[in-house]
């Protein structure tokens, strides 16, 4: 089943089919296998268990795509009964149990390199029950048998040394001898179930020797292009650092700490997403920075140099203590930055949704401060309603678009709440017809707890295409880039194994696009949610509606969009996944050349 649907516990069977996908290189494709058991062969109250096992995908001409580093397999776990949470099979021990009378699902990504040659690469995943008990035959061997086992195998290996041999007589004789020696050990009892399917190759296990898995072919066209490693849309995702702090009880400003938070930011980098962690002040006001440590130290400059890296955050860490000692390193913060060729990619984000006339003015007071260290610095304000106690318009959408008046030259990046649209897309050219280009200027959008359904979101139990859609959404309005106030939200627990809660007051999901791995076992890794991966999918999309757009013209991209039935509107886009693969394949079948 395509990554965009959500395999439910009560999905109906339905026929097995030759997957058949394709993708550029540095790109993830991912599918989903969902897995409902006939029968039951355990005594445990579950079903069973399966072991499910890919094998390397080969091409023609003999490049792979291998296990573990380009293939990976993950469990799709439910959160409030819908499926989320991708926690990772184990590659050495790739076992799942299944539960009579429900559906469960594996989610299978295939990583492309960036120097990985085109052209179409081949395998097989194969699925098989795992015995409950022991067979007798397949118990381990006695000490003594064992032994035996090792001393004539260390003969042959004697027998067979390079040597010089005084005649060809000896080396035959030899060789005859080391041949008998392994006939007698493949007839052992042990090895009995093995003969009856000598000269199968590509074996894994005992009971794919005996051909009772599931097999489903897999096939990937790699094409010959390569999506950008620098993301053409900077799409700024938050991460809570309290929550960090909080669940994984740790100091602010410990080795502990700052490893923790350069995990996650690590992590979250293989999304196409560029991430900023944030600490909340009063009022809505924000600390927001990319990288924990100050701009003079090594690790900052890895930090803003990591060309996977669209967008940074600079801290202006007067929001929280507004001395002469915090202005003093905000100073030298931003004169060591902006001389780094980097610096064009640096703003700075200070409020959220300001609301009033006072907190307007709080941001042109910074935005003062700021601009007469570096003058070409930028700020971003993100915003759904005009100032309150101003008469900027007569009515309250005619205030929200008049906006830029206020805050110019304050501020570069103006972000808005794509739910202050609903579905009226005719009102994106009232936004930007305030907007100056020429002055740098930028339209950027964000969801939040709103919009709600039908339109693109990423709460939990939405459609996949929805969660995939907003993407869509911000390419077809032509933004120039993305927020997204929090992906680790979730509610406070003090320690890292505690059960997942979400904040109340918000739709479930809303702020929490990654699980900490405690969660559901002894692993450190963050989980993905299927929301995240579907990010993931939708900023591919976009470089692929840039390339096509490239060749043909933004008018040609945008006939594409309608044409194949994809995304039409924020109400009015595919519930299936057949459109998004007609995309992706035009896109190839026109460019590739």
């Amino acid at each position: 089943m395509p990554s965009t649907a959500n395999v439910s516990q009560q999905e109906a069977p339905r026929s097995l089919e030759k997957v058949n996908l394709l993708a550029a290189r540095n790109e993830r494709e991912s599918f989903q296998i969902a897995l409902r058991p006939k029968v039951s062969w355990a005594t445990s109250g579950i079903a069973g268990s399966v072991q499910v096992q890919c094998t390397d995908l080969c091409s023609s001409s003999g490049d792979r795509l291998v296990v573990a580093q380009s293939i990976t397999l993950r469990r799709v776990v439910p959160i409030l009964g819908v499926p989320d949470a991708l926690v990772p099979i184990d590659p050495l021990s790739p076992q799942i149990s299944l539960h009579p009378g429900e559906t469960a699902a594996v989610w299978v990504s295939l990583n492309v390199p960036c120097g990985q040659p085109p052209g179409l690469y081949e395998g097989e995943i194969f699925i098989t029950a795992v015995k409950t008990e022991s067979d007798p035959k397949t118990e381990s061997l006695p000490k003594s048998e064992r032994y035996r086992l090792y001393r004539e195998l260390k003969g042959c290996l004697d027998i067979t040394e390079p040597r010089d041999y005084s005649s060809p007589e000896e080396m035959v004789q030899r060789l005859t001898s080391a041949s008998t020696t392994l006939k007698r050990m493949l007839d052992n009892p042990a090895l009995q179930d093995c003969q009856e399917n000598n000269g199968f190759g590509d074996m894994m296990d005992e009971d794919v020797m005996n051909n009772v898995s599931v097999r489903l072919k897999l096939s990937l066209t790699v094409w010959d292009f390569t999506l950008p490693v620098t993301p053409s849309l900077p799409a700024v995702f938050g991460i809570s650092e309290t929550v960090i702090e909080d669940h994984f009880c740790l100091e602010h400003g410990t080795e502990g700490w700052y490893d923790a938070l350069d995990h996650h930011f690590r992590w979250l980098l293989q999304y196409r997403i560029s991430p900023f962690f944030c600490r909340w002040g009063d009022s809505m006001r924000i600390l927001a920075y990319t990288c924990p440590w100050p701009a003079d130290h090594p690790k900052a400059n890895e930090y803003y140099s990591d060309p996977r890296l669209a967008a940074y955050a600079v801290p202006y860490a007067p929001i929280l203590s507004c001395t002469d000692a915090a202005k003093n390193s905000l100073r030298r913060e931003v004169e060591i930055l902006k001389s780094k060729p980097h610096w064009s990619k640096a703003y700075f984000y200070l409020w959220d949704e300001p609301l009033n006339v006072d907190q307007y003015d709080m941001i042109c007071s910074i935005s003062n401060e700021l601009r007469s260290y570096a003058p070409d610095v930028r700020i971003l304000t993100t915003y759904y309603c005009g100032p309150s106690g101003s008469e900027l318009a007569p009515s309250t959408f005619e205030a929200f678009v008049k906006v830029p008046n206020v805050l110019r030259p304050h501020t570069q990046i103006f972000c808005t709440s794509e739910w202050v649209l609903g579905t009226r897309e005719d009102l994106v050219k009232d936004i930007v017809a305030e907007l100056r280009p020429d002055l740098g200027e930028e339209w950027w959008t964000y969801v939040c707890m709103g919009p709600s359904d039908p339109q693109p979101n990423w709460h939990l139990g939405m459609r996949g295409t929805q969660h995939r859609a907003v993407m869509w959404r911000v390419w077809k309005e032509g933004g120039t880039g993305f927020l997204y106030w929090g992906t680790n939200c979730y509610e406070k627990a003090m320690i890292p194994s505690a059960e997942i809660c979400f904040r109340r007051g918000l739709p479930p999901g809303d702020g929490v696009l990654f699980y900490p791995g405690e969660a559901f076992s002894s692993s450190h890794e963050p989980v993905a949610s299927t929301r995240l991966e579907r990010i993931l999918s939708g900023m591919q999309d976009i470089e692929y509606l840039k390339l096509y757009s490239s060749r043909y013209g933004r008018e040609e991209g945008l006939a594409l969009l309608e044409k194949t039935g994809m995304y039409l509107g924020p109400d009015r886009y595919t519930l299936d996944h057949g459109p998004v693969d007609v995309m992706r394949g035009e896109v190839y079948r026109t460019c590739r050349s």
